[in-house]
């Protein structure tokens, strides 16, 4: 998700670094740094990151559809001034994306278009090709279309293909595996595989909210989850449980199991955003809430 460094003439004239948004999404991730305006330039003074290098940076701001503004960073008020005016989001994150501290209005998700977001209410509010949708997804994380057509059977399926899951990964890595455990009141109860993947499906639904914002679709339309205000990023969160969120969960409670004097939820964090930057979690999430739309009507909308 990180972008390549030019040497590129300033808008004044001047010879200026500049972050060129190779990614395909216009997504650049900033930290350890200042966020401002000069001169009517959005400009970046940061020390070394993970994603640039030491220095003072341009930021092409009128191309770009989201700033992810990462740990260690200070942002002037001229700067939203300016984001708003031109319709590019800024979203304040943890390290790789593994939280989502802020998030754009309604009604300034996206890219100022609404184009999927009413294919996504059209779609949402029409029971079959709700179901549609929703088998869909189904079809993508598991390899095969299920050939049932109500929610509650589908989930039930899921449910039982996700246990095994859960024991060939828990195998995988060596750790021991006696199910599926979670108490909200106390979290801390459960055993060092269960907490975990409590940490790590936090930190993927961090990188859904911020792939739903960054596409403008609705967090409270889900098509396999109910209820939740963030309901369809739990979905997409979901897509990543088996390639993502397990494979890091027990991969790390191993680690701690091996050197207690580890702090798991520390070692969780750091792993998931090497993993999200290594995997581009991110990227991979915006293009599959499109494919998941793609096809729907709506695709003349401006």
């Amino acid at each position: 998700m990180m972008q390549s460094v030019a040497d590129l003439p300033g808008r004044l004239g001047l010879a200026e670094t500049r972050i060129h948004h190779a990614d395909r999404h216009g997504l650049v991730s900033l930290a350890r740094g200042h966020l401002f305006v000069e001169n009517g330039t959005l400009r970046f003074d940061c020390a070394a990151s993970n994603d640039l290098e030491a220095g003072s940076y341009a930021i092409p701001y009128q191309q770009v559809s989201m700033i992810l503004l990462g740990p260690g960073s200070t942002v002037s008020h001229d700067v939203l001034r300016l984001m708003a005016r031109h319709d590019t989001l800024l979203v304040a994150i943890g390290d790789g994306g593994v939280k989502c501290y802020t998030a754009p209005p309604l009604g300034q998700m996206g890219t100022g278009r609404s184009r999927l977001a009413r294919i996504h209410a059209r779609v949402w509010a029409d029971t079959e090709s709700r179901l549609l949708l929703a088998r869909r997804m189904y079809a993508k994380r598991f390899g095969t279309i299920p050939p049932h057509r109500d929610i509650t059977v589908l989930r039930g399926i899921e449910g039982a293909r996700m246990k095994e899951t859960y024991k060939i990964i828990a195998g995988r890595y060596g750790v021991a595996w006696n199910g599926r455990h979670y108490d909200r009141a106390n979290p801390m109860g459960a055993d060092m595989a269960n907490q975990a993947i409590n940490h790590a499906a936090t930190f993927v639904e961090s990188a859904a909210d911020i792939a739903v914002a960054a596409v403008g679709a609705l967090p409270p339309l889900g098509f396999i989850h109910e209820d939740s205000s963030n309901s369809f990023t739990l979905d997409i969160a979901d897509m990543f449980r088996a390639d993502v969120t397990l494979p890091l969960a027990f991969r790390v409670a191993k680690r701690v199991l091996d050197r207690p004097s580890l702090n798991l939820e520390r070692e969780v964090r750091r792993e998931a955003a090497m993993d999200f930057r290594k995997l581009q979690v991110i990227p991979k999430m915006i293009d599959m809430i499109k494919e998941l739309f793609d096809g729907h009507d709506g695709a003349g909308d401006p």
